[in-house]
């Protein structure tokens, strides 16, 4: 059999969450992460009040703290230091895993209209403190601060907030703003006479992004009895470099290897560090028994290639490849970006040259040639691409109303209603959609149930609206969800079976009439026990893999979810009548693997909502670029220089 040789951007298939883990950044302490956010919300004791902090530059690099998480120490290393920490690699030990990116960052562009004026002699002078809230402990946490703008009502703030963006986290923020009269930089200690306050707003990172056009405009509150302007917050994602090379590569007269055949060439890619070593990047295949070999097209990220410095060495091994692993090295040259992106043309033929070799043999020239026969650079578009473009994601939710969840009046029942807290449905839904309808203009939800006996003639129904309406089976945001299942379970009887195909195809035809690129769905389904349709809940998936949409199934109790896993094409793509799903769009996960031990509720909703939300991102990139759609222009831009009020003089 040939030998699969993974390529540096199969880790593109991997789920978000697992690329994340993985050496896309530099883990440090928390102690040291705290120092850093000390040392950058420092304030400059000097000037007009246009530093804001101490350092060199005007941007805001510090880092938001999650209390707990691996994640919330990475500290933002770019270039030479993160390629400094990379180990060299072998072709033995290549992980194509290795090179996955780091999350996508977004910078936070801040400006206020009509504050409060609190100076007696001029006008207020407003600095915006960002605070940031983490998953596991709920305390705010101070993040950094714009510069300090001296007498504006109207400030429009230099200085952004760099945040690392998770769709499938809920990340709280909060803005406070305040009329700086002193140099001190704690504002606690003031007096309240030199640091005034002039209000405060809440909203979370995906509430900014989500809004048209990236930009979210809210009251400011906080003062009784007082309007206190309001603040602007417009989000963007960092450019980093987000194209992806396509080359095709072939070899002329490579020298052979092997005693009975030829050779069966396989090339690896090494981009350079700084301190002269050098990291694997992708292998091609091997292709057999040639000494002229054509390979394949491959792709392959920019920042993978040469991290966006085009002049950077680009160092190419050539192998023959031997069962056994130990492949003999035929030669190696080296390139840059800036000619591989030139494409066909003499400057991109390569002398395979083997240095041993070389100095062995005084008539040796090199060891074949490799000429690049293409290259094509196109731009990867981003989940935030689509969401800037005015792409909304439409949220709908089915509940399992079957017998095997108890009579919801006892306390054994998975429906209970206990008045203290919430039970899993509820846990499920709230984690889920309190993260989805950021993305959703209107808030308005369908939300679906099944397997209950419906009054007042007691037939069955598999897609029963929770709030009794079969023409608007819509709910106002979360809480009108919450509430229409509650009413549920007073009047409807639950029954069985376990059939998931009608909800399905509930939200397909919904996603068949909408393929434009401007809506995505996705169906959160939880359930507690094991599906009774399993052929036709394939069937349906297998045709909604087509459509703009994905899958959450969420098991709630302890039934054994075993079958649910073949829906979950992770590991084998599912099939129906022998036919494949074009995508991955099913998540299923058991609530139960997310519970915290010690009874943290919020802890488990936020565990569960940032597994079963980390693949929505990809699954719908997949989506739009099977079908073509590009992102939407983003509408025109704020212009901060617009101001709701001239200032006085």
């Amino acid at each position: 059999m040939e030998p699969q040789l993974e390529s540096a951007t199969s880790c593109a298939r991997r789920s978000p969450a697992c690329r994340r883990m993985r050496s896309g950044g530099v883990e440090f302490t928390a102690s040291t992460s705290q120092t850093l956010l000390r040392k950058k919300s420092s304030f400059s004791a000097c000037g007009p009040h246009l530093g804001g902090l101490s350092g060199p530059s005007q941007l805001l690099l510090a880092r938001p703290l999650r209390c707990g998480s691996p994640r919330s120490t990475r500290a933002h290393m770019e270039g030479d230091v993160m390629d400094k920490v990379e180990a060299t690699a072998t072709v033995c030990d290549f992980d194509p895993d290795s090179g996955s990116i780091p999350a996508t960052k977004v910078e936070i562009t801040v400006s206020c209209r009509n504050l409060l004026d609190r100076d007696t002699f001029s006008k207020s002078d407003p600095l915006v403190v960002l605070y940031t809230q983490g998953v596991e402990c709920k305390q705010w946490r101070e993040f950094g601060r714009t510069e300090v703008i001296d007498n504006t009502l109207n400030p429009d703030f230099v200085r952004k907030y760099i945040l690392d963006y998770f769709f499938e986290e809920k990340q709280n923020l909060r803005f406070d703003v305040y009329d700086i009269d002193s140099k001190s930089p704690d504002l606690a200690k003031h007096p309240t006479d030199f640091n005034d306050f002039l209000g405060q707003v809440y909203c979370t990172l995906g509430e900014i992004v989500g809004s048209p056009a990236s930009r979210l405009e809210k009251p400011l509150g906080g003062i009784p009895g007082k309007k206190c302007g309001t603040i602007v917050l417009s989000a963007e994602e960092l450019g980093n470099c987000r194209d992806y090379a396509t080359m095709q590569f072939s070899a002329n007269k490579l020298d052979k290897k092997d005693f009975f055949g030829k050779s069966d060439p396989f090339m690896v890619f090494y981009r350079s560090n700084e301190d002269g070593t050098f990291t694997i990047c992708h292998k091609t295949e091997v292709v057999k028994n040639t000494l002229n070999p054509v390979w394949q097209p491959f792709s392959i990220p920019v920042r993978g290639l040469c991290n966006g410095d085009y002049d950077r060495t680009i160092k190419v091994e050539v192998y023959d490849w031997d069962r056994d692993g130990s492949h003999d090295f035929i030669g190696e040259f080296t390139t840059r970006y800036k000619d591989l992106c030139r494409g066909l043309n003499q400057l991109n033929v390569y002398e395979v040259v083997n240095a041993k070799k070389k100095i062995k043999k005084k008539r040796y020239i090199n060891s074949g040639t490799v000429s690049l026969l293409s290259c094509n650079v196109e731009s990867e578009h981003t989940f935030l691409d689509y969401i800037k473009g005015g792409t909304q994601i439409h949220f709908t939710v089915a509940i399992d109303f079957t017998a095997s969840n108890g009579n919801p009046s006892q306390s054994t029942s998975l429906h209970y209603m206990n008045p203290y807290q919430m039970n899993a449905y509820a846990m499920a839904l709230k984690a889920v959609g309190e993260i989805i309808q950021d993305y959703d203009s209107d808030k308005m939800f369908p939300a679906l149930g099944f397997g209950a006996k419906l009054p007042p003639d007691g037939r069955v129904s598999h897609e029963f609206p929770l709030n009794g309406n079969v023409e608007n089976p819509f709910c106002n945001g979360m809480e009108g969800i919450l509430e229409a299942y509650h009413q549920s379970l007073k009047t409807v009887q639950l029954y069985g079976p376990t059939n998931f195909s009608p909800v399905v195809n509930h939200v397909a035809r919904y996603a068949a009439a909408v393929q434009d690129g401007s809506q995505y769905f996705v169906l959160l389904i939880i359930t507690d026990g094991v599906i009774s349709d399993m052929a036709q809940t394939k069937e349906a998936i297998v045709n909604a893999a087509k459509l703009p949409m994905s899958i959450i199934i969420v098991g709630v109790g302890q039934a054994e979810f075993d079958a649910m896993v073949e829906l979950d094409g992770d590991d084998i793509r599912i099939s129906s009548r022998g036919k494949l799903a074009e995508r991955d769009i099913v998540q299923f996960v058991p609530f139960r693997d997310y519970m915290d031990r010690t009874g943290n509720h919020v802890l488990s909703m936020a565990r569960l909502a940032k597994d079963v939300l980390a693949e929505i991102p990809e699954q719908l990139i997949s989506s739009m670029k099977s079908r073509g759609i590009k992102p939407n222009p983003v509408p025109p831009a704020y212009s901060p220089g617009e101001q709701l009020q001239t200032d006085l003089v």
